[in-house]
């Protein structure tokens, strides 16, 4: 059984309380209907045969649900603990500069990558087997999610992340994220993906 996380948010600079509580109803709801996803198919598995349409469609949109429940979860703890910088000596910005020349570059590119059109997300991964970031925009939030790369930092660009405080300006949303952003809980991401 899955369980929503509580995330330790202070006050953000240009996403209202009022976007903000609302965008946590939505991640409770992933987490709910991962949850019932899952008991739904416990119970028609008691008989798969008949069953194997409901169960098929059930599967489908698990993935959908739970790559919500979990991406949003690391966009949430990003925004814990208030906006930190990163540090010049840490890890992860002398990789990102190791691998695209500057951080303003890979900064830059990846705030292209946000704007693309649609609903989705804009993701920075790690790939251990190169030992190196790729980055990627993930459609709605289950289709072009990348097999074997550790997320390092997710971004959600659906309308109900901003549309409250940015109407449809994606940009000034994007830089309202950054703004807010802690680095150390980016940072450790990094880490843990090592």
């Amino acid at each position: 059984m899955y369980k929503e996380q509580k995330f330790n948010l202070p006050e953000l600079k240009g996403l209202s309380k009022k976007s903000v509580d609302e965008h946590l109803k939505l991640y409770a709801g992933y987490v709910k209907f991962s949850n019932l996803i899952n008991d739904k198919m416990c119970e028609y598995a008691k008989d798969p045969v008949a069953n194997a349409y409901v169960m098929g469609e059930l599967q489908r949109r698990f993935s959908f649900e739970f790559n919500g429940m979990r991406n949003h979860e690391y966009y949430f703890k990003g925004l814990e603990g208030g906006a930190k910088t990163l540090p010049a000596s840490s890890k992860l910005k002398k990789q990102i500069e190791k691998q695209f020349g500057a951080f303003e570059n890979w900064l830059a590119m990846f705030k292209m990558i946000a704007l693309t059109r649609g609903v989705g997300w804009a993701m920075l991964y790690w790939d251990k087997e190169t030992k190196e970031f790729t980055q990627a925009w993930v459609d709605e939030q289950h289709l072009g999610q990348l097999n074997g790369l550790s997320l390092v930092l997710g971004l959600d660009m659906w309308e109900h992340a901003f549309y409250l405080d940015f109407a449809t300006d994606k940009k000034s949303y994007v830089e309202a994220f950054f703004n807010n952003l802690n680095w150390e809980v980016i940072e450790d991401n990094f880490k843990k993906a090592l």
